[in-house]
This record gives C-alpha cells, structure tokens and sequence, in this order.
C-alpha cells in the first residue's frame, strides 16, 4: 500500500550548505520545523497516527547521515599524510660561469697550450705595447683587450688554414701590475684589471655583485708587499705573509662613505663563501630556509626550534627528510619518526646542507558530519514528540 499523503502545510526543511574545497562537506546543518501544531492537527484529520510524523523525520535526517558518510573524500583519505610539493632543485652553475674571464692587457705574459702546432705549443709569449703578440706560423695578433676566450677562439680559426680541428687552451703565467681576483659566490668570478684608483664597492659592481646563495660578508686579502689593510680587524699571516679581513655587506650598504670600502691594491683576493642551508616544510609555524653558518650539520630538533616549533595539526610519525643525491637533481627520502625523538625515545637527527625537512599535516575527514547526523537523528525525533506532546 501506497504511504499516504503528507499535508503540504507541514514541511521540514533541511539546508545544507557547503563550505569548503572539492565538496568536504558541510560546515552548518539547519532544520527549520514549520507549524508544528497545525501539521499535528492535519495528520489527526487525516487519519494519520502521529508516529508517521517522527519516522518521517527520523528517515530525512537518518539518510542525510548516510549519505554524508558514504560520501567520497575528495582530497585525501582519512589518516593519510599530505604530500609534499616537489622542491625545487638548485639551478648549476655552467662550467663557462667559472671561467677567468680576465680581460688580456699590455704586458701580460700568456702560455699557449696547441699540442698539434708545434711552434707555439708550451710557449711563453708577452703581450707587446702595442696589444699584439707575434707567433711562429700564425703572424702577428691583437691580443690586448680580448678575454682568454676569445684570444682562444681566434687562434683556432687561424690554425685552421694548417691544422683540421686544432686544439688551443691559454693560461696567463704573469699578469701585467694591476689584477684583482674575485672568487667564490659572485655573479662573474675571475681575474679583473685594476686599472686606476677603485674601491671595493666598484669593483663588486664590475663583478655583478654576489650570488644570492652567497653569505653576508666578503672576505680581502692582500700580499705583504701591498701594505697591510686599512681596518681595525685585518689580521696578519706570517705563514703565507697576507693580511685579511671579513668586512659585512651592511656596513658597505648602511653607511655613507664606509670605512669598510677600501681602496684595493694590485693582486688583491676578494672571496665571498656560499651560505648553506636547511629547509623545512609542512606543518610548522614557518616555512623557510635556515642557514647552517660554519657548522657541518644541524639536528632536527634544532631546525623545529628555529621554526617556531610544529602546528597542532602535524603528524610527527610521518616525517620524512629528502636528502640530495650526490651529482644529480634527485632527492633520496629518509622517513623519519618525530614524535619518538621529541619524546625522547630515539637519539636526535642531524640534518645536512641542503636538507629538506618536512612534517605533513592531518587530512581532513568525514568524521564531523558523520557526528553530526547522528546527533540529528538521535534528538530530532524526541525533540518533535516533545513538541506535539506539550
């Protein structure tokens, strides 16, 4: 038999609404019960029991429930770490970024490497006043004003006329009076002229400045034979006969007129060391890079310390550290329990240059709205029977 007619003047109206990403599911739940009395008095016309109404309400909300705990989760499933986004693998440097690219000047004195041009193979030549040097079977070349490279690349085309694919390498044996050396991080390491009087500022200018994986401080060291460096931190090495001192980007930059930005001597060395990092991820108070300083390592306690310690939705038994493979842009996982080393139970973990930590967090489930619907279906019923009994 067919269930008889519901009045229309009773309605029981459940809103929905959905917050969220990928449907996760509601956040509020409202049942709005109109004229309760009037539906009461309706059913007894109709000759329905009053039970009807309570199992109509019980089914609505009993069904909701369900439907809320069938529903898929979009995202994750419950109790499954998140993964995290791929790091980004550091960008090489060139082999050609590394490379002096010191400009050839008068008096320089150059050692041709040509294994299959004898005449000038493993031969010292100097740069005339005039810029050019003079070599057996290739003539006369300007040399002055070239980079290595260059002088490289217009010897071999010269060679070709006497030799099929000639190989030239050239080495600077004595630099004319005035070179300056710039290594390490720097965005154009190499030997540079100093031609003229130069600061320190300018001639990072010339060099492009720093890396910006290079640390907060320059390091100059000069020969003996310079004079010693005008600072009141320069040290003095009787073993290899230099004065050096670290001068911080700061005071170069702060101040107007530094003393800080010296005037460089002939054969100078200005060095900029590249800052080594750890990275951590995921659910910690903040996510960034920490530098590891002069020290070999840093432990994992240490790095959850420094980022403000972990959120209240981490999962410390997933942790895991992605490591870089030696000579490749591959990273190896290491799974790491946490939570045992926070409480002690397993000795802490040190973490390497370059070290990705990273604590995923708890994924969202379906467990509130499955609360939520039962809570409906359990205090519905007797709240409506409250209500027609009163």
């Amino acid at each position: 038999m067919a269930p008889p007619a519901v009045p229309r003047c009773f309605r029981a109206h459940l809103h929905l609404q959905d917050f969220g990403s990928g449907g996760a599911g509601p956040e509020g739940i409202t049942v709005k019960i109109e004229s309760i009395r009037n539906s009461a008095a309706l059913l007894r016309r109709a000759g329905l029991p009053l039970a009807v109404l309570v199992i109509l309400l019980a089914g609505a909300t009993g069904g909701f429930a369900q439907q809320q705990q069938q529903q898929p989760d979009l995202n994750q499933q419950a109790g499954q770490p998140e993964q995290p986004a791929k790091p980004q693998p550091p960008t090489p440097m060139s082999s050609d970024a590394i490379r002096p690219n010191y400009e050839l000047g008068v008096s320089d004195q150059i050692l041709i490497h040509a294994p299959d041009a004898d005449e000038i193979n493993e031969k010292p030549f100097r740069i005339d006043e005039d810029g050019t040097i003079t070599l057996p079977l290739v003539g006369v070349v300007k040399a002055a004003g070239l980079t290595i490279q260059q002088l490289e690349d217009d010897l071999k085309q010269r060679l070709k006329t006497y030799i099929k694919n000639p190989v030239v390498s050239i080495t600077v044996v004595q630099f004319r009076s005035s070179p300056v050396f710039f290594v390490g991080d720097f965005m154009k390491p190499g030997i540079y002229a100093l031609q003229g009087r130069h600061t320190l500022v300018e001639m990072m200018m010339a060099v492009g400045g720093l890396q910006a994986t290079a640390g907060r401080h320059v390091k100059v060291t000069r020969r003996e034979e310079a004079g010693p460096i005008p600072l009141p931190g320069a040290t003095y090495d009787p073993d290899t006969k230099t004065s050096s001192v670290e001068i911080s980007l700061a005071a170069l930059s702060q101040n107007i007129n530094p003393a800080e930005d010296i005037v460089l001597q002939p054969n100078d060395t200005i060095s900029a060391e590249k800052v080594e990092q750890v990275y951590v991820q995921g659910a910690v108070a903040r996510n960034m890079g920490y530098e590891i300083g002069d020290k070999d390592y840093v432990t994992v306690l240490q790095l959850i310390s420094m980022a403000g310690g972990l959120t209240p939705d981490a999962m410390p038994e997933h942790a895991r550290i992605l490591r870089p493979v030696l000579n490749s842009t591959r990273r190896a996982e290491i799974p790491l329990d946490l939570k045992r080393i926070l409480d002690t139970e397993n000795n802490d973990y040190p973490l390497l240059p370059n070290d990705v930590l990273y604590v995923p967090r708890k994924a969202p489930t379906s467990q509130t709205m499955a609360r939520l619907g039962y809570l409906a279906t359990a205090v519905i019923p007797s709240l409506v029977i409250y209500l027609l009994l009163r």
